[in-house]
């Protein structure tokens, strides 16, 4: 099996296999068995994929160490996951409400869950419980914990996982059940790509209320369903009640997501974003809003979800050994994009093995603009240089393609 290795010129991230989307490639397989909490088989087993679905299988332990739980009677086991999600996903013009248990897959084949516990203030279901402020003392160093029935899951940014860095777009992290990816705190300033990289904010704050006898919709409670006394016990922002979204808008919508351009998906896609404020805490609602963007595949959420029979004809995704350099490089954080060039870059890789190979160039529309190599090579290291002289400044895209494998990544021409 050949082994592609890149060094750049340019900040790159994304890596693809083949033609294939990154809904079925870039999971975190476990070809080597390796065991996690209690000796369980980690991360991901097995995928599958076919023209409409991907079919992931997993335990929902990680390969990382998690644990302990303070207070928490409940352990982690093997749950023996099997999830379905849509390579197609749609919006909704009837949002379905993100309720309790497994919402979403990380790539590990961890779960995730929604800002919420599950529980509510006298078990009134009108002041519901942020999992954050109640269950977080029990979270584990990862941020994580497990749930009865023994899933181990995530309400907040997963710290083993994702180490939030404020130069880099964030990575994929993996996908909610209708079928859109999950990226962490950090994208591109503007949704078409360009603009350098920020923090992506939530759409929500805290609410200006001294107590709590009103909804975010305005409704007016009567005395027996107000909430709790704002206080040292039950401070603003404890309930997700206490939150509402931001008048004129902000970088995420009220499901927690947005449409813009990642390194995964160079024509844009509805994303979900993990919330952090400026400081790197947890900023509510998370991880999802109260609501999915688009349409939930159904089999995967509940109390008996995640156990997906496949009934159709599937091809199994066995991941290649690909190795990139992703090493950030220095770049001056007054420009306004990571090491844009003018006109002139160069692009070096090296292949292990005989190889037909193609390098190619388009633009944010898809366009091919420009094919710089496309002829058969010898194991070694290659360069080849693209000229912009002839092009607007903006967001361009190169391929590079060996064999069955394939590399997309970003650049930024600025004149």
């Amino acid at each position: 099996m050949k082994k592609l290795t890149l060094f750049f010129f340019l900040i790159s991230y994304s890596v693809a296999f083949s033609q294939l989307p990154p809904v079925v490639t870039f999971w975190q397989q476990n070809p080597n068995n390796i065991t996690g909490y209690n000796g369980i088989l980690a991360d991901v087993q097995q995928v599958f994929y076919s023209d409409n679905f991907v079919y992931v299988k997993c335990t929902g332990i990680p390969s990382y160490t998690i644990g302990p739980w303070a207070m928490n009677p409940n352990i982690p086991v093997n749950q023996n996951w099997t999830f379905k999600i849509t390579r197609f996903p749609t919006a909704n013009p009837n949002p379905t409400v993100a309720g309790n248990g497994q919402l979403g897959v990380l790539k590990n084949g961890v779960v995730i869950f929604n800002a919420g516990d599950a529980m509510s203030y006298n078990n009134q279901n009108i002041w519901y419980r942020v999992a954050y402020y109640f269950e977080g003392p029990g979270f584990d160093s990862s941020g994580g914990h497990p749930a009865p029935g023994g899933s181990y899951h995530y309400h907040i940014n997963m710290k083993k996982l994702y180490t939030a860095n404020p130069n880099i777009h964030s990575p994929l992290l993996g996908y909610m059940f209708d079928g859109f990816p999950v990226y962490g705190a950090y994208g591109y300033s503007n949704t078409n790509g360009t603009g350098g990289i920020r923090r992506i904010k939530s759409g929500y704050r805290k609410r200006n209320i001294t107590a709590r006898t009103t909804l975010p919709d305005g409704t007016v409670l009567q005395p027996a369903q107000y909430g709790p006394a704002i206080n040292a016990q039950y401070p603003l922002g404890c309930f997700i009640q206490d939150y509402e979204l931001i008048p004129g808008g902000s970088d995420l919508d009220r499901h927690n997501g947005r449409f813009a351009v990642t390194p995964e998906y160079p024509l844009g896609t509805y994303a979900y974003y993990m919330t952090l404020d400026s400081l790197g805490i947890p900023e509510y609602p998370y991880i999802i809003g109260p609501t999915y963007y688009g349409n939930v595949v159904a089999g995967n959420s509940g109390p008996s979800g995640g156990h997906v029979v496949i009934s159709e004809p599937v091809t199994q995704f066995l991941a290649t050994n690909i190795e990139t350099n992703t090493t950030p490089v220095n770049f001056n954080l007054h420009q306004n994009y990571p090491n844009p060039f003018n006109p002139e870059t160069t692009i070096k890789f090296e292949i292990n093995s005989s190889s037909k190979v193609k390098l190619i160039v388009y633009d944010i529309s898809g366009k091919m603009i420009s094919t710089l190599i496309d002829q058969n090579l010898n194991p070694g290291e290659y360069t080849a240089k693209f000229s912009g002289n002839n092009l607007s400044s903006g967001v361009y895209f190169y391929k590079l393609i060996a064999g069955d494998q394939e590399i997309t990544k970003r650049m930024l021409l600025v004149k």
